[in-house]
């Protein structure tokens, strides 16, 4: 059978090129968004075939709906091969204003706990299966914390470190966690960065990188490879050199900036 990919966060971004990027090699799609209406925006102009996708309405914070659409997925169009916890929020948070621990709350329920509701539902039927792979789409921004980005780094770390759980617990069941760090993606996440964004990618040429590393089964990859560097070089900065040097960096757009 034709194989099968889940995306969340396919409305836009990456999500949006990593469907078109599965479809163009013959991939099954289901696509999940809190907004159906947007992927079916591009889908029309796209070319792909109505027989070749579904589109699943869903929030990855709503954990009851999460297990509703992977039953649908799994009764309608099969266990995924594939499962691509996309879904993500950036948002600037300064902890010493109170109004924004509920932006922070929220930007980890989405980035951590969506990638978790994401990938339960479907580990027992890969697990009978012995197939499958859950990728986790990190970012270099957890591997070092960022002035006024705090919520995203802290959500990204996160999801590193959950995945790399997640990947001993799978051992030996045939089902591969991959995790995905991406750098700087021109994406409606990253348009209104303020701060110079080095190796800046276009969404289409991260995707054709990321289908690779998910088919090679990689277990950890950066993309671009370069940031990979940059953030590898980042990590053995002691700490006051690091802060030195992000001294004066404009900060991520709080939510009432934006």
């Amino acid at each position: 059978m034709t194989p099968l990919v889940l995306i969340t966060g396919a409305s836009s971004g990456i999500g949006q090129a990593l469907a078109l990027h599965y479809a163009a090699q013959g991939w099954r799609l289901a696509l999940v968004a809190r907004r159906g209406d947007m992927i079916k925006s591009w889908l029309g102009p796209s070319g792909i075939r109505a027989d070749k996708y579904q589109i699943y309405s869903a929030d990855v914070v709503d954990i009851a709906a999460m297990q509703r659409l992977a039953q649908d997925c799994m009764a309608d169009q099969g266990v995924p091969d594939v499962v691509i916890a996309n879904a993500g929020i950036s948002i600037g948070v300064d902890t010493a204003l109170a109004e924004d621990l509920a932006v922070m709350a929220r930007v980890l329920a989405t980035n951590v706990t969506g990638v978790a509701a994401t990938f339960g539902p479907f580990i027992a039927a890969m697990r009978s299966r012995g197939s499958g792979t859950l990728v986790g789409i990190g970012s270099v921004a957890g591997i070092r914390g960022l002035p006024g980005h705090g919520a995203y780094c802290a959500s990204k770390a996160a999801v590193i470190s959950y995945c790399e759980s997640l990947r001993g617990e799978l051992r030996g069941s045939g089902v591969k966690v991959v995790t995905l760090c991406p750098g700087y993606i021109a994406t409606p996440l990253t348009q209104n960065n303020a701060y110079n964004m080095p190796f800046l990618m276009q969404p289409a040429a991260f995707a054709a990188q990321a289908f690779q590393a998910i088919a090679s089964g990689d277990s950890y990859r950066v993309i671009p490879w370069q940031m990979g560097v940059v953030a590898k070089l980042l990590r053995l900065l002691p700490n006051s050199m690091f802060d030195k040097l992000l001294a004066g960096r404009p900060r991520k757009p709080r939510s009432t900036d934006l």
